[in-house]
């Protein structure tokens, strides 16, 4: 494991110290992804697992943070996360301020740039939508990790936060750019 991914994993455990936190999205449960990994340690019964349906699951997280808990929903790739723009924009960042509020959900959207070196995946995945989320987020703070040693404060001002925070980790060593 890289220096990052160690650095992720143990903000995720330091996360699930808080008995409200529930992890979901596309990896959680099940290898394929990074994200998988930096879950290891975190009890099963603490993750959902869900197929692809990026703007359903930011409705379900929403629902999960009006019921008490607070999600982590991960999407694996920030380019993911443009499918469940309608929920996020229009839906999650709003819903404090249409209820005077009185509704105030709390998701941690946990989402990554993909790597781009060694191997470039193309234009469709290669995008850096940071700076286009904090346009379109009004009430929502879009944070950036981009070393390992950022991982654990971005992650504990998250937490810290009441209200909806969007998390982009950036794992230097995988993007060309940051070279």
């Amino acid at each position: 494991m890289s220096a990052f991914t160690d650095a992720c994993t143990a903000a995720m455990l330091e996360l699930a110290r808080d008995p409200r936190v529930i992890f979901l999205g596309q990896n959680v449960c099940y290898p394929g992804h990074t994200i998988y990994d930096t879950l290891r340690g975190i009890p099963d019964d603490r993750k959902i697992e869900l197929p692809v349906f990026e703007d359903t699951q930011m409705g379900i997280s929403t629902g999960l943070a009006l019921a008490g808990f607070v999600p982590v929903t991960c999407y694996p790739r920030i380019y993911f996360l443009l499918m469940a723009m309608n929920k996020l924009v229009l839906h999650l960042d709003k819903l404090g301020k249409m209820s005077q509020g009185q509704l105030q959900p709390k998701v941690i959207v946990r989402t990554m740039l993909g790597a781009n070196y060694p191997l470039d995946p193309g234009p469709q995945h290669n995008g850096n939508y940071v700076h286009s989320l904090r346009q379109m987020l009004t009430y929502t703070p879009v944070m950036v990790a981009a070393t390992p040693e950022a991982v654990p404060g971005v992650y504990r001002q998250a937490m810290g936060l009441e209200c909806p925070v969007v998390v982009v980790e950036i794992d230097q060593d995988k993007r060309s750019e940051y070279r």
